[in-house]
């Protein structure tokens, strides 16, 4: 039996998306032409890879271990085709699509521009762009590359620098005129901090102090997903909070939030591109990790913005 491309992609876009509606729309198809390739694929393979219920189909323990193998396999394929008509002097146009996950707020403030400037140099490229602050899973979910702040933690991921950012403490004038200003990390559990959802407190509120980490006790009663709606609540006036200088630096420079403790050093934030491992690196993606460290090879460009000391 021979299998086509076509019915191998659709069938790890629906692994992947979990719906034929949403994998029809990604792929740009009709729902049957999409239900049609995965009863076929079904065929040529001889077993069953999906049940069936009332209009919703679950993959079983066989489309899960054929995923875990076909994806790597895919890729490869597609970057050995990709590749064929790149030079070596990167002559010819780059081909394909690529897929980039980035964080919710870095990726509307800074990173839309430079991945535009990039689509606008390689018009021959697709790119699906996903913002969002959840860890995303590189390879089951089908990104070519993530954008990460902070260190990378998986270390089955490549992985590449950018930038680094500062973090800071800020408060609203507002609230520091009513509660008083911090001057110690003790002082920290008498004030209202918020917190962050993808991060404990203890991870999110972390300084160095003597060569070590300290963590300092905090509490707080409001705990957002997204660092711009934490910066909005600390405008009005609700508590403290700990943020990267891209997401603050605007309202430090026109004061609607003031740094506290601003001699306390706090953790460093890496900016970093992180791709599963695959060789060769295809054309396409070493094009746009060197394109990302190019355009922040300045450092951090917000920092005009005014949260340097």
């Amino acid at each position: 039996m021979r299998y086509s491309l076509d019915e191998i992609e659709t069938f790890l876009t629906v692994m992947e998306l979990g719906t034929v509606t949403a994998a029809a729309a990604r792929l740009n198809l009709s729902k049957s032409v999409i239900s049609k390739r995965i009863t076929d694929f079904e065929a040529r393979v001889g077993a069953a890879l999906f049940r069936r219920n009332a209009g919703r189909i679950t993959p079983t323990e066989a489309a899960a271990r054929l995923a875990e193998r076909l994806r790597p396999a895919l890729t490869e394929l597609i970057a050995a085709t990709e590749s064929a008509g790149w030079e070596m002097d990167g002559a010819a146009p780059l081909i394909g699509s690529l897929a980039v996950a980035a964080p919710m707020s870095f990726g509307t403030l800074h990173l839309a521009p430079i991945l535009g400037r990039f689509a606008a140099a390689h018009p021959g490229l697709s790119l699906r762009v996903d913002f969002d602050d959840r860890a995303r899973d590189l390879v089951r979910e089908g990104f070519d590359v993530g954008i990460r702040i902070g260190e990378a933690r998986d270390g089955a991921l490549m992985a590449r620098k950018l930038c680094e950012d500062r973090q800071f403490v800020v408060a609203s004038p507002g609230y520091l005129a009513r509660a008083g200003t911090p001057e110690t990390l003790a002082d920290l559990a008498d004030h209202q901090t918020i917190g962050y959802a993808h991060m404990a407190d203890a991870q999110l509120w972390q300084f160095r102090q003597g060569g070590r980490v300290i963590s300092p006790r905090v509490n707080g009663r409001l705990v957002l997903n997204n660092g711009e709606a934490m910066r909005e609540m600390a405008i009005a006036g609700l508590g403290l909070a700990i943020l990267p200088g891209f997401i603050v630096a605007p309202a430090l420079a026109d004061g609607r939030l003031r740094r506290v403790m601003a001699e306390k050093e706090t953790r460093p934030l890496p900016i970093m591109a992180v791709w599963p491992p695959v060789s060769p690196m295809p054309a396409k993606l070493r094009a746009l990790i060197d394109h990302l460290a190019a355009e922040l090879a300045g450092g951090r460009p917000w920092d005009a913005g005014g949260t340097e000391p």
